[in-house]
């Protein structure tokens, strides 16, 4: 982009709707979010005036709603600036959105309004010199103040300490007295004011804790210098007192006396004393949990010591070896890591374990790569992470995220051939006109050719989604018995003209019943046979197994003599089978049975080649056509799980 044009192609359309004036502020905050606009003074000028204009047309809760949005970037300090002069919900969204760098933040921050100053002390990622600045400006509290009492509020206050200090020249002398400063629980049951009661009776009658109040009077020692409480009836209050004065006052003596019991049982029985004192502002949160150590990058030297590691476990691991120091005499490493070393080569998924502070003790896993020095090539060491194991059963992450760039690549694959297929298909059934045969041939040609490409893509997708763990046959019931028996038949017609062909030998008789939808279990049968037959030479014969035992379905192939020369049998390749009308896929036959392998596993079978043999495992669901078994269904998860 040689000119930046952006700015003013927004400000030359006019906002003549609601919906357009929200588009175009959110155009506004994107470009001027953007620290490095480098466009025209009087653009940015305008700019600022149409960006004040809109928010007086747009509401302050959807202002806020769409500068907290994550898809734009916010970089500009000058736009933070002004947003934090607007409403304080969009204050607050702008300045909790802000991504500025630590010399923007200590310019902006003075500049700021005192309102707006408290929305930063919310904010966990604010650089060093921020913070430094907020505390010396006297940011220093998230919380609200405390609301000024009223009138009627610090009259009762007066009047509450005043009976406590009354009642404190008895058992009050050993309470703490921080604990009876603290307000009582107001009383929810009513108070019988019928009948003049002693204050020693007070917690015995209508008092929501009457098995406290006895338990006070027990405690009690006569020949103790702590005396009961007066036996003097309380003066009636006069009747223009309101009731609830009269209640407040029995509730607060009432709820001392029981205090004082219950302190003097904690006392006796050993209990700590509680603290019952207010909480500061917020101090009801809890902490955030510390998260655990997952990783961290190290350095070593040529002996294999770590001398540099992250600032977090520095102090933890610096001076520790990745591989004990060998001494002359030794014999050579047996561990690869060890071996890797010695060789100054890459080291890849090696174990290893440490020992020390608790953050970082147990097993870990190293990939490290060696450093040479730029000039003569010495060796200076290693570098490389250190990285926790992934939990059993998990699917691995570097697995899974190549898996999916497979799957996004393919993506991106399949619309050129698709579009290239049906532009082939209008050709060749002539949708917009006549065409000439010859060019309705050679478009089928490419409509045959795109529909091949496009059916290797999808088996390129469904390993990849196996073999990540993603997908997995569907679960079902069929007799594998009954698909392979008539699969061989079609196959045999097919060979027979080549002198070639399948010889199928069942050791077992009966069902042999799987916990596989029929569909893909055809679909596997006839991969690993297709593939089989289309290797096949002439006049060659392929000998088949078809057995159980141990609760799985066995079938023993022999592999075809062009397999067995091959120096891997799951290779992919290119190059086509020898069998007219069998194709083993696009990929040839080492992907298709890599394929088959994946599927197998996937419904918690195994699929091995030994001494020229390929071997295919299928957990059996029952020896009997429609009953269950629970031993197979498990098997099948463990191997589902195991295959990631």
């Amino acid at each position: 982009m040689f000119f930046d044009d952006r700015l003013a192609t927004v400000l030359r359309h006019r906002a003549a709707s609601e919906n357009a004036a929200r588009t175009q502020f959110r155009q506004l905050l994107d470009l001027l979010g953007n620290r490095k606009y480098g466009r025209d003074e009087s653009l940015i000028a305008a700019a600022w005036l149409r960006l004040g204009a809109l928010g007086e047309q747009i509401p302050a809760a959807d202002r806020a709603r769409m500068v907290a949005e994550p898809g734009w970037r916010f970089r500009s300090p000058e736009l933070a600036a002004h947003l934090a002069e607007d409403e304080p919900e969009v204050a607050s969204a702008a300045l909790s959105r802000a991504d500025l760098t630590e010399d923007d933040w200590e310019a902006l921050i003075p500049r700021l309004p005192i309102r707006a100053r408290g929305f930063l002390r919310l904010r966990r990622d604010l650089p060093e010199g921020a913070v430094v600045i907020l505390e010396r400006l006297g940011i220093r509290d998230r919380g609200l103040p405390q609301p000024t009492a009223s009138a009627d509020e610090t009259e009762a206050q007066s009047s509450g300490a005043t009976e406590r200090a009354e009642v404190s020249d008895f058992p009050a002398a050993e309470v703490d007295l921080r604990e009876a400063e603290t307000p009582a629980p107001p009383e929810t049951a009513p108070v019988d004011e019928s009948i003049e009661q002693p204050i020693e009776q007070l917690g015995q009658g209508p008092s929501a804790f009457p098995d406290l109040a006895k338990e006070a009077d027990k405690s009690v020692d006569p020949d103790s210098d702590l005396m009961p409480m007066s036996p003097h009836p309380v003066e009636t209050p006069p009747p223009s007192q309101p009731r609830s004065a009269v209640e407040g006052e029995k509730s607060e003596i009432t709820a001392l006396v029981e205090r004082i019991a219950q302190f003097r049982r904690d006392r006796e029985a050993g209990v700590p004393p509680v603290d019952n004192s207010p909480q500061l502002p917020l101090g009801e949160m809890p902490e955030k949990n510390k998260r655990g150590i997952t990783g961290f990058g190290f350095a070593t030297d040529a002996a294999g010591r770590i001398e540099w590691a992250d600032p977090a476990v520095a102090p933890m691991v610096i001076g520790k070896r990745l591989v004990p120091a060998r001494r002359l005499g030794d014999d050579a490493p047996v561990d690869a890591m060890a071996r890797a070393f010695s060789r100054q080569q890459p080291i890849e998924n090696a174990p290893r374990t440490l020992d020390g502070a608790p953050q970082i003790t147990g097993q870990w896993v190293i990939d490290a790569q060696p450093r040479f020095a730029r000039s003569g090539g010495r060796f200076h060491g290693y570098v490389g992470r250190f990285r926790r194991p992934a939990p059993e059963g998990m699917v691995d992450p570097r697995a899974a995220a190549e898996a999916d760039r497979i799957r996004q690549l393919l993506h991106e694959l399949r619309t050129p051939v698709n579009a290239l297929q049906g532009f082939a298909e209008v050709i060749q059934q002539q949708l917009f006109g006549p065409a000439p045969h010859e060019y309705r041939a050679m478009a089928a040609a490419i409509a045959g050719d795109a529909a091949r490409i496009l059916a290797g893509f999808d088996e390129l997708e469904r390993l990849a989604r196996l073999e990540s763990g993603n997908a997995r046959p569907a679960e079902g019931s069929c007799d594998f018995a009954a698909i392979i028996g008539p699969m061989t038949e079609q196959i045999q017609q097919v060979l027979a003209p080549r002198m070639a062909g399948l010889d199928l030998t069942r050791e077992t008789s009966g069902p042999m019943i799987l916990n596989i939808e029929e569909g893909d279990a055809e679909t596997l049968a006839w991969r690993v046979l297709a593939t089989l037959a289309g290797a096949c030479a002439a006049g060659e014969t392929i000998a088949l197994t078809l057995s159980h035992g141990e609760g799985q379905a066995i079938l023993t192939c022999q592999l075809p003599a062009d397999l067995i020369s091959q120096d891997d049998i799951f290779a992919a390749q290119t190059r086509q089978t020898n069998a007219a009308g069998l194709s083993a896929g696009l990929f040839g036959a080492g992907f298709s049975l890599r394929l088959a392998r994946a599927e197998v596993r996937a419904a918690g079978g195994v699929l091995e080649v030994k001494d020229d043999r390929l071997t295919v495992r299928l957990p059996l669901l029952t020896e009997v056509a429609g009953a269950n078994s629970e031993t197979s269904t498990i098997k099948r998860s463990e191997a589902g799980i195991k295959q990631g």
